[in-house]
């Protein structure tokens, strides 16, 4: 109220000092006049900002549009009546006032940059999508007043952005570089063309320019800039280092400090970063997001305890967060508490239900849904799993396909029912004929069925360029290894390296997927030198590839060689995923091989609790049989070949098959020779 009377106050002296500046005459007088109804302008704006009144509003719109008949080039006067205009959002009024300048003067920049900024708002205005229209419009705008102004940095960075959101990198990058060589110094110019970089792929002309920024003006802004291009790298130490340095120039600022803790987790640093969360929250007790940052560091160190305690603390100052209540949920499913994960996550959506939906409130609930179904798979509630995924398609249309997928896969990989994948894959491709993840769903199911050319015709359908060039070769690949046939394999794998060359954006990671697929082509054809060779390079362009390291440390472990070799291999996979039911027998495995018993019989029924698989089944029989236990150890190979069974006769080996056969025939026929003995 104060500030509302000295605003008042001030109006009243303006107007009786003014009143005979309304209405002006000469050049001078316009002037005065223009320079009165601006004040007046950004006092009723300030009154208006105050006091929430559209009254106030309206009337400082109306001292803006009285100043710029005055003085129609004021670049200032335009600002701020755009300014205005967006923040009420009434972005026709603003298209309305620039089109009239525009008719009197075309060349007036002001008016422009009124309509840049509005077709740039509408453009983004739209929920869930971009308007293209009003984006070709704002860029058309700014091309405009950067060639007419060229010295306008500001103006060059927005056009920057804007060609960047238009998909178009090259004019994006030269508006950042036009906008650098008109200001140098200009921040928002190299961050932004360091974004556009990285977005690009190409991090290290990222990381080039956002060091020059920060030779240039060192201060926290800049750091803190810096250090999410190395996170973006996946270089989490010097990330730290560059937080470090920005948390000393701002050491009361909580943000960077919150900051540089997150990244030493990410360093695995963990003890760091708990000290500064701890400090945080002695600071601001009242604030969630400091125990809730620890509850994530005891998660990852799987002290569960202490994450549930963090939790409780972070849910006391917060109870509806659905951020601490998702991590209360991650960690039920951390310690394999599946029941209690299901109720969790339902209380979670029926306390969150509604009758319409925010975007913002669709994604989680979306992301909640999907972790649902999750769960049901895990405890076998396969028509529940499929329930609830059809709840998404019903929230967002736009998921349809790939809800139908999921649904699929549900059915072929989880439940292991072969016609209801097949159904559903029908269905959806009915109604999605065009759509690549329904015709690689589809195109799966077939392969489940053994109608592997079948299902490469239409994998092929999809062959292309692109950026989904890469997964569809290897999809194929896939499809060609569960038939056998090795040289079509061959030729899709090298089909996606060459896809890799043509993408700017391909990782390291994707190139050890296409080493890793090699490998594992290798040892099926019994080339274990050569298959070896592909192993070790894809742990060369991906040192943390869990799946490689297990894959070589199983196959030597199988062979029976370099057992500590194998061993180092499958403990750096299980450190990466300590709850992989695969990477579990693997170890095991070792174990066995090393004579190790014991150890092996308690990792083999840790991995039955996480999967259902024959080899962990046969393992495990073999382990019984060792240990002199003929009677567990024919009840496992019948578990075996149940789940054989159940599996699909395209992935059973049956080599492998009569082995586990043959040796539950020896089994049976000990045990009953022993019982006729006793």
């Amino acid at each position: 109220m104060i500030r509302s009377a000295q605003a008042l106050l001030a109006i009243s002296l303006l107007a009786s000092a003014g009143a005979a500046q309304t209405t002006p005459s000469g050049s001078g007088d316009s002037r005065a006049g223009a320079y009165y109804n601006f004040a007046m302008a950004r006092l009723y704006a300030q009154l208006a900002q105050t006091e929430g009144s559209r009254e106030d509003v309206t009337k400082a719109i109306q001292y803006y549009q009285q100043a710029l008949k005055l003085d129609p080039s004021s670049s200032l006067i335009f600002e701020e009546l755009a300014n205005l205009y967006v923040e009420t959002n009434r972005l026709a009024d603003a298209e309305q006032q620039a089109q009239e300048m525009l008719k009197q003067d075309p060349d007036n920049l002001g008016a422009h940059r009124m309509l840049g900024r509005v077709y740039t708002k509408i453009a983004g205005a739209q929920q869930g999508h971009v308007d293209e229209s009003y984006l070709r419009k704002a860029v058309e705008q700014y091309l405009w007043i950067t060639q007419k102004a060229p010295k306008d940095s500001e103006s060059w960075v927005m056009l920057g952005k804007l060609q960047s959101f238009s998909n178009n990198p090259t004019e994006a990058e030269k508006a950042y570089n036009a906008a650098i060589a008109a200001n140098p110094d200009d921040e928002e110019a190299l961050a932004g063309l360091a974004t556009l970089y990285s977005e690009m792929g190409d991090n290290n002309k990222a990381l080039e320019k956002l060091k020059t920024l920060v030779d240039k003006n060192p201060n926290e802004h800049t750091l803190a800039i810096l250090a999410q291009q190395y996170e973006q790298m996946e270089d989490f130490k010097d990330a730290a280092e560059a937080l470090k340095k920005a948390v000393t120039l701002a050491p009361d600022d909580d943000h960077l400090q919150a900051e540089l803790a997150e990244v030493l987790s990410q360093a695995g640093r963990f003890d760091e970063a708990l000290t500064i969360y701890k400090q945080l929250a002695e600071q601001d007790s009242r604030d969630w997001r400091y125990p809730f940052g620890m509850a994530q560091i005891y998660m990852q160190q799987r002290d569960y305890a202490q994450a549930a305690a963090a939790l409780a603390k972070a849910k006391a100052l917060d109870p509806a967060d659905l951020n601490i209540r998702g991590a209360e949920v991650e960690l039920l499913a951390a310690q394999h508490k599946t029941d209690e994960e299901i109720a969790a996550l339902k209380r979670i959506l029926s306390d969150t239900e509604r009758r319409n939906y925010r975007p913002q409130d669709i994604q989680s609930r979306v992301a909640f849904l999907d972790q649902l179904a999750r769960a049901y798979r895990e405890v076998e509630q396969y028509q529940q799993a499929v329930d609830t995924l059809q709840q998404i398609s019903v929230l967002d249309p736009n998921l349809a396909p790939k809800v139908s997928a999921e649904i699929v896969e549900t059915w072929r990989t989880f439940a292991k029912d072969l016609p209801s994948a097949m159904k559903e894959a029908d269905s959806a491709l009915k109604k999605f004929p065009k759509d690549p993840i329904v015709i690689e769903a589809h195109a799966n199911a077939l392969a489940d069925s053994g109608k592997i050319d079948q299902a490469a015709v239409e994998m092929h359908s999809l062959v292309g360029g692109g950026p989904r060039a890469f997964s569809i070769q290897i999809n194929l690949a896939e499809i060609y290894e569960r038939g056998k046939r090795w040289d079509d394999m061959a030729k899709a794998l090298d089909a996606a390296d060459k896809a890799l060359d043509g993408d700017k954006l391909a990782s390291q990671e994707d190139r050890a997927t296409v080493a890793f697929m090699r490998g594992a082509r290798l040892e099926r054809m019994k080339k274990y030198d050569a298959s070896e060779a592909e192993f070790r390079k894809s742990l060369d362009l991906f040192p943390k590839n869990a799946g490689a390291l297990n894959y070589l440390g199983y196959m030597l472990a199988d062979r029976n060689e370099r057992l500590d070799e194998a061993y180092s291999l499958v403990k750096k996979a299980l450190d990466l995923e300590p709850d992989n039911g695969a990477y579990l027998d693997s170890l095991a495995w070792v174990y066995f091989r090393q004579g190790k018993l014991a150890e092996a019989e308690d990792l083999l029924k840790r991995a039955l609790g996480r999967m259902k698989d024959p080899t962990v089944h046969d393992h495990l029989g073999d382990v019984y049989s060792k240990l002199g236990k003929t009677k567990e150890a024919i009840a496992q190979w019948q578990a075996s070949l149940r789940e054989f069974q159940r599996g699909f006769e395209v992935d059973n080996d049956p080599e492998e098959v009569s082995k586990v056969n043959k040796k539950l025939d020896d089994a049976q026929a000990r045990l009953a020779k022993e019982t006729h003995n006793q």
